[in-house]
């Protein structure tokens, strides 16, 4: 006979805990992972193994989450991208399928040009853009992403550019610097090092206000591009968890995100400093953050 929910909580975790991370090693979404990892195990008593599993924009590491017993021994990393998904005619799950257990960081957005690039402001790739539509290219992760959704708002606006997809993290953020694209659409965090270097640097922010870091980069609301998708990072189970297990996760994260070690680590990443939702309200930020996509989704 199965134990009752409250019953399977009591001795939970018995065995470690997957952390499925569904990009590839070296990106925001599995510095992220590995963090949690680090910091949770001594809380659950129990290891936290990342597994790495990239393809369709999240979607195969989701498949593998998807498939997997609702029992709180997988979870996922899951991000603004793989939730764009769900904006499109054909997403392979639904928010049906998954319970958020907590989000752990929210951030803004940015265009950027390599450190040495002709491109002084905005204003000036604003009008390149403009003067030759389709010129320019922009490094994105990919179509049907928050990438692409925030392209297609500049898109309207008269800034044609071209999208030069790459899926992995660390060939897109050298994208610029080699020349393989004029600009890379990226979170500051992401991309911290060669900021701090001197090797690249923003010229617009997706959002409706500038950030401290960034007080002379512009953002896309004062410019009238109404577009501010938070790249968010969540961490979410299969739908059926046990609701005391999914409290328990979210309570150690919640642990987690207090501790000195995260607080240093969302600074570093210009995370939002009230990035923290727990189970009780981030399924309804997740919702929101889905409804806010399908608006602007090109058609």
């Amino acid at each position: 006979m199965p134990l009752s929910g409250g019953a399977a909580a009591a001795g939970y975790p018995e065995r470690p805990v997957e952390l499925i991370v569904p990009w590839g090693p070296g990106g925001g979404a599995d510095q992220l992972a590995r963090l949690v990892s680090k910091l949770m195990e001594p809380m659950l008593g129990q290891g936290i193994p990342v597994v790495n599993v990239p393809g369709g924009t999240g979607a195969t590491g989701m498949t593998k989450l998807l498939a997997s017993p609702a029992d709180g021994y997988a979870m996922a990393i899951y991000i603004a991208d793989s939730h764009a998904l769900l904006a499109g005619k054909t997403p392979r799950w639904t928010m049906k399928d998954i319970t958020p257990v907590a989000v752990m960081i929210k951030g803004p957005s940015f265009i950027f040009v390599k450190q040495d690039s002709h491109f002084k402001t905005w204003q000036d790739f604003e009008k390149e853009a403009k003067a030759n539509p389709g010129k320019l290219k922009v490094a994105t992760l990919g179509f049907g992403s928050v990438d692409d959704f925030s392209l297609s708002v500049l898109d309207k606006g008269g800034v044609k550019v071209v999208q030069v997809p790459f899926s992995k993290p660390s060939e897109r953020y050298v994208s610029i610097l080699g020349d393989h694209a004029d600009a890379l659409y990226e979170q500051a965090g992401d991309v911290a090092s060669f900021i701090n270097g001197k090797q690249m640097r923003p010229i617009l922010l997706f959002g409706e206000k500038r950030l401290d870091a960034f007080k002379d980069v512009p953002s896309s609301f004062e410019l009238g591009y109404k577009v501010a998708l938070p790249q968010f990072r969540a961490i979410v189970v299969k739908s059926g968890t046990p609701p005391e297990i999914v409290k328990k996760l979210s309570d150690a994260l919640a642990k987690v995100y207090q501790s000195d070690e995260y607080q240093k680590f969302l600074k570093d990443q210009y995370g939002d400093p009230n990035s923290f939702e727990d189970s009780s309200h981030a399924s309804t930020f997740v919702s929101e953050q889905l409804e806010d996509m399908k608006k602007i989704a090109p058609k």
